[in-house]
């Protein structure tokens, strides 16, 4: 730990990002999706901030918020698929990059560090978005929901792209906003940081097992690379 109080891992050669809710506030688009199909229905619009919360869940974060529906009700996959179309119509319209996100891909790339992008997200969604977003364009590596055989709390996605990369997990920091993201991590035996501005789901980032929080992104800089 550095005298800024904030933890340093040593070692580190990429660092790898979750996708919503860790690099980019993707929740304007995904509320909009799933409340046009309320409003399709005849139901009343709900507010963004209804939706945020639960925007790192997809799918089933956003049907279980506008319609009460769980992935065991009969019709999840119909809506699902519903949701995904109205979603892919609409995919960049509102969705930014989190302030200090592009500021601190700079400066990984200045320091010679590689990153990239292991999501849920699958990739009929997170290809589209990384080619299409500027910001984006420069990750080494990115690895979807249904790029390997598991999702994301299975530690495949990050080994994936380790192997990708060239390097033993160790060499690469995880950062994510989700409770499944610090689980893979631990699984991968790859470190891995909370990011604290993100959606948090659950909000009680202390007990996902995170060998660090980032309160913005820049702090993890700091994390990894010496003053």
């Amino acid at each position: 730990m550095d005298k800024s109080g904030i933890p340093f891992f040593p070692g580190i050669r990429a660092v790898l990002f979750d996708l919503d809710g860790t690099l980019v506030d993707s929740a304007p688009d995904l509320g909009a999706a799933v409340d046009r199909m309320r409003t399709a229905r005849g139901m009343p619009s709900l507010p963004l901030d209804t939706y945020r919360p639960m925007a790192g869940a997809g799918a089933r974060g956003m049907l279980g918020i506008a319609f009460g529906m769980t992935p065991e009700d009969p019709l999840f996959p119909e809506m699902r698929e519903e949701f995904f179309r109205s979603y892919e119509t609409h995919l960049l319209d509102n969705t930014y990059a989190f302030d200090g996100i592009e500021a601190l891909l700079e400066h990984l790339q200045q320091r010679g560090l590689a990153w990239g992008v292991v999501t849920n997200k699958t990739e009929r969604f997170a290809v589209p978005m990384c080619r299409q977003m500027p910001l984006l364009q420069g990750a080494s590596v990115l690895v979807g929901g249904d790029t390997t055989p598991h999702a994301k709390p299975h530690p495949e996605p990050l080994l994936e792209a380790a192997r990708r990369l060239a390097l033993p997990p160790q060499a690469c920091l995880y950062v994510g906003d989700d409770r499944r993201d610090m689980e893979a991590a631990r699984a991968a035996g790859m470190p891995c940081v909370a990011a604290a501005w993100g959606y948090l789901g659950e909000h009680d980032i202390s007990s996902w097992g995170a060998q660090a929080e980032a309160a913005q992104p820049l702090d993890v800089l700091g994390m990894v690379c010496a003053a």
